[in-house]
């Protein structure tokens, strides 16, 4: 038998990788999709190897992340809850496809992979594997009685790992779980899972990787520009980007004024609810830089459309829908809203916050002669407002008649 694992080299992939060859008694073909982990991918391989993979397939996506599943996930607004920016959700239908291409041309019997049978990434992986691949199995050992039983806690897998000889970064002392990527760094369960623990005390200033904690940032403002270009920022400061370069800028001015820390209790779409901290420094900079450019550029009516699904939009990318036939339709719809949104906004940088400086655009609706409040003419005549509001209070009136008769 053949298998390809999604492996990031974290202690349950690890365990995992050996778990699988020793119980299914099979070839282990160890994947990971470099997305911006940035030092977690150092001697990856060699470590895949000694953990009994066959192989151990490292590929750069970053620009295929960036550009085709962030950058259109931007366009959209998403943002889960009023909160989470996805960072997590948007890798996993990417790593999930890299999977499917792999196990097709290692003519793979399955794929693997870590995800607990409580979590999202579950469901993520194997909706996206069902809509590429139906014929394809899917193994998730935490699902699996066997494993569990033998491994009933982080701390059994913590001392697997160690009389294996795998080298991991969680202990007994700091047991919480990371994910890393380009667009951000999640942080969950060990301390964290008390949500009364406070994620941004002193003691734990150590957990961070991406940003300084907003009082240890400069003390000075920091401006940055963005050009936008049809819904996707194009270029940082007059210097012309691709959506990788974009975000590794930005991750460096947001971690820098400790701007995109997040600590939320979310609803996971298994059914419970979770705490999680987020760091997402240059995507709070560019959801944010995105909207400005938009509220001088967007129809409203187009607007208010399109903010109306943004929680749809969000949930199905959050819920593992993105090859869905309802994710495409909506991402055309986006791309459509998308079509003037372009020109420069500037952004003031300071302790945790991001404060619009300024924006313009050839794109844009907004006539200072017509919103001004000196004056008429320009298409506006303020006698006008007189019979709008009595058609719009028509129906008000008559409905206070009728109740004050009856």
């Amino acid at each position: 038998m053949k298998i390809v694992l999604a492996y990031s080299g974290g202690l349950d992939t690890s365990v995992i990788l050996r778990w699988l060859r020793e119980n299914y008694q099979a070839e282990v073909i160890a994947f990971c999709a470099d997305i911006g982990q940035e030092e977690e991918l150092d001697g990856l391989e060699k470590k895949a190897l000694t953990s009994g993979a066959s192989k151990c397939i490292v590929e750069d996506q970053r620009e295929e992340f960036a550009g085709d599943f962030i950058f259109p996930m931007f366009q959209a607004g998403a943002i889960y809850e009023g909160q989470y920016l996805l960072g997590t959700s948007i890798a996993r239908p990417l790593i999930a496809k890299r999977m499917v291409e792999i196990a097709r041309a290692e003519n793979a019997d399955a794929i693997a992979h870590g995800a607990t049978g409580k979590g999202n990434d579950q469901v993520r992986f194997e909706l996206a594997a069902a809509a590429l691949a139906p014929d394809l199995r899917v193994i998730a050992s935490w699902r699996e009685e066997r494993f569990r039983k033998q491994f009933p806690g982080r701390s059994e897998m913590i001392a697997f790992a160690k009389a294996n000889g795998i080298s991991v970064e969680a202990t007994a002392q700091k047991p919480y779980s990371m994910d890393r990527n380009l667009l951000h760094i999640s942080y969950e369960s060990g301390v964290l899972e008390d949500p009364w623990f406070d994620a941004s005390s002193k003691e734990m200033r150590d957990m961070y990787k991406l940003s300084v904690a907003p009082e240890d940032a400069p003390n000075e403002p920091e401006y940055v520009e963005l050009d936008f270009d049809r819904g996707s920022c194009i270029a940082v400061n007059g210097k012309s980007s691709s959506p990788l370069e974009v975000l590794q800028t930005l991750n460096k001015f947001g971690g820098k004024h400790g701007i995109g820390r997040v600590d939320i209790v979310e609803n996971r779409f298994v059914g419970m609810k979770s705490r999680g901290v987020y760091e997402t420094p240059g995507g709070a900079i560019l959801h944010f830089a995105h909207r400005q450019i938009e509220t001088l550029t967007m129809d409203r009516e187009v607007m208010h459309l399109r903010d109306g699904l943004v929680p749809k939009y969000s949930e199905l990318v959050y819920n593992g829908f993105w090859f869905s036939p309802e994710r495409e339709a909506l991402q055309a719809l986006v791309t459509e809203t998308q079509r003037d949104v372009s020109g420069l906004v500037r952004l003031k940088l300071y302790k945790g916050n991001v404060i619009v400086a300024g924006r313009k655009s050839p794109k844009s609706l907004y006539d200072p002669k017509i919103a001004t409040m000196e004056g008429d003419g320009y298409g506006f005549e303020q006698n006008d407002a007189t019979g709008f509001i009595r058609l719009n209070a028509l129906r008000l009136k008559l409905r206070a008649v009728r109740d004050r008769s009856g």
